[in-house]
């Protein structure tokens, strides 16, 4: 009898420490998930965009609008969770001059997913629209601040510097478009595109001269994006049929991709993980811009490239997505650290 007692509290024991284990497992969710939020909802008002020229059902993009919501609030939770049970780890990911500026990510992809959920619950979506534009401020002065007082590292030098400034300015600027707040909007696109301007310039002598680490490569996929979202965002803080600065930025977004296109042999020597999610960000702007001059009226090479560019962009994002739900089910998302 005695053994049997044994066994049993044994078993219940095993059982509480896997559960443990699992619930420890997800709260070491990086801050670099929060890109599943960009390509999914990016994709999503891709789907409105092309709902609205009569080229695809509109449910599409509210489906996947939601779906994003949905990413950003149960990563949100665990992210959360990270700082209360694995602090130790979110600080190192913090302070490292590599990793830092990816924790922008949250305000950002919180602004996004904003975005996304406005047309459904608009006062929730307000609130997580003004939570996300404050992070995003507080996030570029602090980490332009830190690079100011130099002594930092050449191969610590990569797109992702462009996040809280770049990055955070673009979508602030759509964020304040999609809420009426244009004028603001434009503030935040000034901060965004002359940012992007002064570090273009420091982000590709770096890779000119120094190549990549293969496991920092799909931090391209940040370099993809700055001029595809700043045509979005500059189309969404302005009226009337595009203009060339629109159309000049769409232009250079085209060459970016184009380059990718020729690096991905390169970029294939990184395994796949959910890293690549940051390719995403850009891979969904591009054919966003090009349906958004199209739905402002101009014509000519951007509106015939509309569509092959939103079907490709449909691909890729899709196939990161099954690659990440087969890392998820064989228990491979999340990093794993001894207990």
């Amino acid at each position: 009898m005695a053994d049997v007692v044994s066994a049993s509290g044994e078993e219940e024991s095993s059982a509480k420490l896997r559960r443990e284990f699992t619930w420890l497992r997800w709260t070491r969710v990086p801050a670099t998930f929060f890109g599943m939020v960009l390509g999914i909802c990016g994709l999503g008002n891709g789907w409105r965009a092309a709902a609205r020229l009569g080229l695809a059902p509109a449910w599409v993009g509210e489906a996947l609008s939601l779906l994003g919501v949905a990413v950003w609030a149960a990563w949100l939770v665990f992210y959360a969770a990270r700082w209360l049970n694995d602090r130790d780890t979110a600080l190192f990911e913090v302070r490292d001059p590599t990793s830092s500026f990816f924790a922008s990510l949250a305000p950002v992809a919180t602004m996004i997913a904003s975005v996304g959920l406005a047309p459904h619950w608009p006062g929730a979506a307000w609130a997580m629209a003004l939570a996300g534009l404050i992070g995003t401020t507080l996030f570029a002065v602090w980490g332009v601040g830190g690079l100011w007082m130099g002594d930092r590292a050449f191969e610590a030098t990569t797109p992702i510097l462009y996040m809280p400034t770049v990055g955070g300015g673009f979508v602030a600027a759509i964020t304040c478009a999609a809420f009426g707040m244009k004028e603001l909007g434009l503030l935040f696109f000034g901060a965004g595109l002359l940012s992007w301007l002064t570090l273009e310039s420091v982000v590709v002598h770096r890779l000119i001269l120094q190549t990549l680490p293969v496991s920092l490569r799909a931090s391209l996929g940040l370099h993809l994006a700055p001029p595809a979202v700043a045509c979005v965002a500059y189309l969404a803080v302005t009226d009337g049929p595009p203009d060339r600065l629109a159309q000049i930025l769409f232009g250079y977004a085209l060459l970016h991709a184009l380059v990718m296109v020729r690096l991905v042999p390169w970029l294939r020597q990184q395994p796949f993980s959910p890293a690549a999610w940051a390719y995403t960000f850009g891979v969904s702007a591009l054919p966003l811009a090009a349906l958004r001059l199209t739905e402002r009226g101009l014509e000519g090479p951007s509106a015939s490239l509309a569509v092959p560019l939103f079907a490709a962009a449909n691909l890729i994002i899709g196939w990161i997505a099954l690659r990440t739900l087969s890392l998820l089910l064989r228990g491979k998302l999340l990093p794993v650290r001894p207990l």
